[in-house]
């Protein structure tokens, strides 16, 4: 009875190691395409907060994959840098423009007072 029992353990090991390995092929899992972005940034057209709200990045064993991440980033980096120096652009050309509608052509140029009537203060 003895032997029974140590012959059946033997089977079922090898039975469940070969379940394992995959039976005779070399890989031991098989090699599966890593997921990507299924809907990428619009590469056309600057990125809106809809676009942001809508990507999904895939997930990897331990989290996100890092170079779906790392693009996504450097993307929102690039266009919040050319929002930021747009802003600016325009924030400098309106106040100038403020400068120039306040103070005329030339600030800073003398303007001819009217003369000062006596008569009109008596």
């Amino acid at each position: 009875m003895f032997w029974f029992l140590a012959v059946a353990m033997v089977v079922v090991v090898a039975a469940v190691t070969l379940a394992v390995v995959g039976g005779g092929e070399n890989e031991v899992l098989p090699e599966v395409a890593p997921e990507h972005v299924v809907d990428p940034l619009p590469e056309t057209r600057p990125v809106s907060r809809a676009d942001i709200e809508a990507l999904r990045l895939p997930m990897a064993p331990r989290g996100y994959r890092m170079l779906d991440v790392d693009e996504v980033l450097d993307r929102l980096a690039a266009e919040l840098a050319e929002r930021d120096a747009r802003i600016a652009e325009l924030e400098s050309a309106l106040a100038g423009a403020q400068a120039t509608a306040v103070g005329g052509q030339d600030m800073f140029e003398k303007r001819p007072q009217a003369p000062h009537d006596e008569d009109q203060d008596r």
